[in-house]
């Protein structure tokens, strides 16, 4: 009988550290931890770099989407994570339990930022854009684009640094280096500037850079894919001739207007060495990140005897194109009509 009761008691102890390890185990590794408010469907976890466990504790805290931020300490340190945390970009999941949670933090398995870099971006909006998106900060890349002693390996200047930008999309992770993601924007160029490029830039008999350069005033000029070439080709003519391009974009562009629709006559005594109604030839760099659309205009450029262009008079956004001077103020005084007719400014 006293055999049975030490039994039972025996059977009862077990049963409650069984339960009680049990308990802990859910507690620890299975409780659902992570739960996202209603309406969002993804949520990421950003870890800097140089981070420490307690900033780890302090982000999720601050995101506001971990239940038991205690349970997850206790489970971070039993397992070490507390000591080993990588940096990165985490894909949270809705309802992830602690176990899950450490695992992804603990494996550094971050997921790649998707950067989308687009033409006639300016280099501010390039600038904010990759600051906003990777852990690089504005004023870094800013440092490093404006550095005319690093830029020598790539064979640019502060001026023509723009040209080492090919719009594209980017798979990043959202901690690369500066350095590393430097490399990967001249690794994207390299590739870009295929052997049949580099030669077609020898037979327009412009530099690469002068392309780009050429190539963002087009990005500017329009937005129509068939005028483009022959854009390209009034430019190359007047650059033949020694002619000023007397390019609109270049002079907005030179006093920093973002707003005007028009360029006024007053505007074009403005001195900067990027004013083509002030000085020949091209400007000392790209205006803009030209899309690879209008570099390759350039580069298949349409070669007619045209010197001239201007908007067409109907709203459209197509060009009217000129081999002389009177044909084209027929059409510049056209364009004047429509203007004032429809209260452009």
């Amino acid at each position: 009988m006293k055999l049975k009761k030490k039994s039972k008691r025996i059977l009862i102890i077990v049963g409650i550290i069984f339960f009680a390890i049990f308990g802990v185990a859910y507690y620890l590794f299975l409780k659902k931890n992570i739960v996202f408010p209603k309406n969002k469907e993804k949520e990421y976890l950003y870890i800097p770099t140089g981070a420490k466990f307690e900033d780890v504790i302090a982000i999720l805290e601050n995101k506001k989407i971990i239940k038991d931020i205690t349970a997850f300490t206790l489970l971070s340190k039993s397992v070490g994570y507390n000591n080993a945390v990588l940096p990165g970009r985490y894909r949270l999941k809705n309802n992830m339990n602690n176990f899950e949670l450490v695992r992804l933090l603990r494996s550094g398995k971050q997921e790649p930022v998707k950067l989308i870099i687009k033409g006639s971006q300016s280099m501010q909006n390039f600038l904010e854009y990759v600051a906003d998106n990777l852990e690089i900060t504005l004023d870094a890349l800013n440092s490093k684009l404006n550095d005319a002693e690093y830029l020598k390996q790539y064979n640019l200047t502060p001026e023509t640094a723009t040209c080492l930008i090919i719009p594209n999309t980017y798979e990043l992770y959202w901690n690369i280096s500066l350095e590393n993601f430097m490399l990967k924007m001249h690794d994207a160029y390299d590739k870009f500037w295929t052997e049949k490029r580099v030669q077609q830039c020898k037979d327009a008999g412009l530099t690469r850079t002068e392309v780009i350069t050429l190539s963002s005033i087009i990005e500017k000029e329009t937005d129509k894919d068939s005028d483009m070439p022959i854009i390209a080709g009034v430019y190359i003519n007047r650059l033949a001739k020694g002619m000023k391009l007397q390019a609109d974009p270049t002079v907005l562009f030179a006093m920093h207007d973002n707003t005007s629709k028009r360029v006024y006559s007053k505007m074009l005594d403005y001195d900067s060495p990027y004013n083509t109604y002030m000085y020949k030839g091209l400007p000392p760099g790209p205006i803009c990140i030209p899309a690879i659309q209008s570099i390759d205009a350039v580069l298949n450029y349409q070669q007619h005897h045209f010197i001239y262009f201007c908007a067409r008079n109907d709203g459209s956004g197509y060009s009217d194109f000129a081999e002389n001077y009177n044909d084209h103020r027929v059409n510049a005084k056209k364009y004047q009509h429509y203007l004032e007719d429809h209260n452009i400014k």
